[in-house]
């Protein structure tokens, strides 16, 4: 079993009060960075660690951190992005669920880095249950003074909001999330300037996810060798996997960094439904190009998953077997994505509208000849053209189920039907 960082003191049952997390030496990190480590020891130990952004975007996070200004006369931010709305996505809910202290631990540890006095937790209008979990958690955090006034004795003021977004998908995009997060309509900004910049109320500000602040604790508590020795070079220690679709146990899984994809599908999740065989798997999420059956060797690392084309994601592992129909399944994630679009980009506006009513048409028996192409260029054309990546995430999908699918999609044009579980001469 491999050693793990963020579920290792809640294998049996959650450990939900402060009380209990103190029992498991919880808050110990916190006092090692007050009153052991400067800010910029800490922010230093973060980044040998490699840990890297578990929001999708993999970014270091130590050098995240090192990109707020050091003498400007503005306040400082920190913001937790627990705005989880990738489809296939489910790990951030379960840290929330099982342990929030070691997330309120994390915000400290990151606050006291940074240089911040107020930090705010954004998290989605959907999950209305851990909402309640993390206002009790703040309570407790403020009770025990680990947030609030001196802190732990240490003369370091730490105040941590909760605010809870009204459901929907861009806010997930930092920036997006910053304009909800003031009041405004969640549309996502122009960059430059960066958020470590000009981000919250126009000062500079640090935006992590939930698992990512909360691997921060183990790092401090038993060092950045140790962290960085659990994944594979520039991709530091564990992360979650959430596991869905037709594997016979599905779940959110604690693996290290660099684990084969095979692996997280026939050791940890039991296999395939059936056994049948794997068709086709979208490694991180829905906005992630999809892998085919033939590609699951893979090592499930930021950098390993990019050399093969797709991402890593958020860690949402959809695993698809032979009798899926990836028209059906395409339909599907052009329809989120283009229920999500903000509309303030054109390309992204009018191209996830478009890709949706072409695979509408494929899919229902009335596709021409031309839609396939059709359909590809107006993928083409949405990346890399808007303010925010939910076009490239929308077109992503697209281009890669098409073009390792591309004799199923044909079939459904010429043939006006499904072949999928056909067996022809």
């Amino acid at each position: 079993m491999p050693e793990l960082v963020l579920l290792k003191h809640c294998q049996e049952s959650a450990v939900l009060t402060i009380d209990d997390y103190l029992k498991v030496g919880g808050y110990q990190a916190l006092r090692k960075a007050l009153f052991g480590m400067k800010p910029e020891q800490v922010t230093e130990e973060v980044k040998k660690s490699g840990l890297r952004g578990r929001g999708g975007a993999g970014f270091p996070t130590g050098m995240k951190w090192g990109f707020i200004p050091k003498n400007l006369d503005k306040p400082r931010y920190l913001v937790v992005n627990a705005d989880e709305s990738e489809p296939g996505t489910c790990k951030d809910r379960v840290i929330i669920e099982r342990i929030p202290h070691l997330l309120m631990e994390g915000i400290a540890i990151a606050s006291y880095a940074i240089g911040t006095h107020r930090a705010y937790l954004y998290i989605r209008g959907e999950y209305y249950d851990q909402a309640l979990i993390l206002e009790k958690s703040i309570h407790e955090a403020y009770q025990h003074q680990y947030f609030g006034k001196n802190i732990m004795g240490s003369g370091f003021d730490l105040d941590v909001h909760l605010h809870r977004g009204a459901g929907a998908y861009i806010c997930g995009e930092e920036t997006a999330l910053l304009e909800s997060l003031e009041g405004k309509k969640g549309w996502p900004r122009l960059k430059p300037p960066f958020p470590a910049v000009s981000g919250l109320y126009g000062c500079p500000t640090v935006i992590n996810n939930v698992e990512t602040l909360a691997s921060v604790p183990s790092i401090i508590e038993k060092g950045a060798d140790w962290f960085a020795a659990l994944g594979t070079p520039k991709n530091g220690g564990t992360r979650l996997y959430a596991v869905s679709g037709h594997v016979k146990r599905p779940g959110t899984y604690e693996l290290p960094l660099g684990i084969p994809l095979r692996e997280i599908i026939f050791n940890y999740a039991g296999g395939m439904k059936d056994d049948k065989a794997v068709k086709a798997v979208i490694p991180g999420g829905t906005s992630c190009p999809v892998l085919s059956g033939e590609e699951i060797d893979v090592k499930m690392d930021f950098d390993s998953v990019a050399a093969i084309g797709s991402m890593l994601g958020s860690g949402g592992v959809v695993v698809m077997n032979e009798d899926t129909c990836m028209v059906k399944v395409l339909l599907r994630i052009a329809r989120f994505y283009a229920h999500e679009s903000c509309g303030q980009c054109t390309p992204c506006r009018e191209g996830t509208t478009w890709m949706r009513k072409i695979l509408q048409r494929i899919h229902d028996g009335n596709g021409q000849q031309k839609d396939l192409e059709v359909l590809m260029d107006v993928a083409y054309n949405m990346m890399g053209t808007t303010i925010c990546p939910l076009s490239d995430a929308a077109a992503l999908p697209v281009r890669s189920f098409v073009q390792k699918f591309r004799k199923e999609f044909e079939y459904h044009v010429y043939e006006k039907a499904c072949d999928v579980g056909l067996v022809r001469a």
